[in-house]
């Protein structure tokens, strides 16, 4: 039996990614012998966490050892002048991947990995992708995946608040030393083999993660969003504008935003600062997520990007009709299906809010569902497991 390592930054917290790693690494665990290497502490370990404890699966806690100070001066200085200077040279690229990722951390996770013969290893994010491909040399026999979670802007656009477009190129030079990158979408797969032809990612989307609860009846008057409250991400600041200018001529739609984070604060204040304390609903999150769905009648993508948007799924799989922002990523989910507003946009959603009021939702919930069932599990398992058994 092939032995399969995730390695991931946490496993055991609430996230997206968390979320649809742990979906995938309980269905492959029924034909493979699964690790998940994680960086969280093992007294937080909390296997009733996404049904983990229903799936056999080993897990592997590491934390990378304090680096030599004067090493590791020397690191940031080369590091700091690569970023500066930007030398688009592959020799330059290995030597800032290794300043940025000091000798001791290598040769722990190194060390790590090597303490049990993993046929491959799935390196979760961008950058855990960028650290195994620095050790590439170590794992000849190894096939080592980077699955890369943001989207392509989100990753490198100049406002980028992951790794940035002066990092680009570093990035894809260590990227194309992996045996396969997976994106989740044909439009960043499209994106990165425009920028290097000789670079082509693996497109494998994001499955339904969880078990849909009831068909919503669309009768609630309930806007619904799900998601963390992370930093000029999901758009929940625009989301409230817009809802501030759909509720002066509408008095019976609710609002009801599920998540947390930090900035909780600033929706709270916008929530006080136009007095829909009774009409715009924050809600922490929850194990049963389905029953905001399933009493929602339209569900509201506000995000600024998108790496899949996974919510959407979730969302047209309760029946869920969904206004969404214009993301390659959502039109390529739903095509003609969404109500689509310019994203940022907040008057523009206030206009598409209305709109969704006005739509014939027993006819656009069908469509939600028959879309949702694109999005199958064992359909995109089946995905991953032909890419795992791919020879090299």
């Amino acid at each position: 039996m092939r032995h399969i390592c995730l390695i991931v930054d946490s496993i055991f917290s609430i996230g997206g990614v968390q979320r649809v790693t742990a979906v995938i690494a309980k269905e492959l665990a029924k034909n493979y012998d699964v690790t998940i290497m994680t960086f969280d502490k093992p007294e937080i370990e909390d296997t009733t966490l996404y049904d983990l404890n229903k799936a056999s699966i080993k897990y592997r806690y590491i934390k990378y050892p304090k680096t030599n100070t004067f090493k590791r001066k020397i690191c940031k200085i080369y590091s700091g002048l690569y970023i500066k200077l930007r030398p688009q040279m592959k020799w330059c690229s290995d030597l800032y991947a290794k300043s940025s990722f000091p000798s001791e951390l290598r040769h722990y996770l190194t060390k790590e990995l090597k303490k049990e013969n993993f046929d491959t290893i799935i390196g979760v994010h961008a950058p855990l992708a960028a650290r195994l491909a620095t050790i590439r040399n170590s794992f000849p026999n190894t096939k080592l995946i980077g699955w890369i979670h943001n989207s392509y802007e989100a990753l490198f656009s100049d406002e980028s608040l992951y790794i940035g477009s002066e990092r680009k190129r570093h990035y894809v030079y260590q990227f194309k030393k992996l045996d396969e990158v997976v994106v989740l979408c044909h439009h960043d797969a499209d994106l990165y083999h425009l920028y290097d032809h000789n670079f082509s990612p693996t497109v494998i989307y994001n499955p339904l993660t969880l078990e849909p609860g009831f068909i919503s009846k669309g009768e609630s008057k309930r806007f619904l969003a799900v998601g963390r409250f992370s930093k000029k991400h999901k758009g929940f600041d625009l989301l409230i504008e817009a809802f501030h200018l759909f509720a002066e001529n509408n008095n019976e739609w609710k609002l009801d935003i599920v998540g947390e984070g930090i900035e909780e604060a600033l929706y709270k204040q916008l929530i006080k600062k136009y007095h829909l304390e009774e009409r715009v609903l924050i809600h922490p999150f929850t194990k049963d997520i389905q029953k905001y769905y399933t009493e929602a009648q339209i569900y509201v993508l506000s995000s600024r990007w998108e790496g899949f948007g996974l919510v959407l799924v979730e969302a047209m799989a309760h029946g869920l009709p969904v206004v969404s922002s214009d993301l390659p990523t959502s039109l390529e989910i739903m095509g003609n299906f969404g109500i689509y507003f310019r994203n940022g946009d907040f008057a523009d959603l206030a206009l598409k809010l209305e709109e969704a009021t006005r739509i014939d939702w027993n006819k656009e919930s069908e469509n939600a569902l028959a879309i949702a069932q694109k999005f199958d599990i064992k359909s995109i398992t089946s995905q991953w497991e032909k890419l795992i058994e791919k020879e090299n």
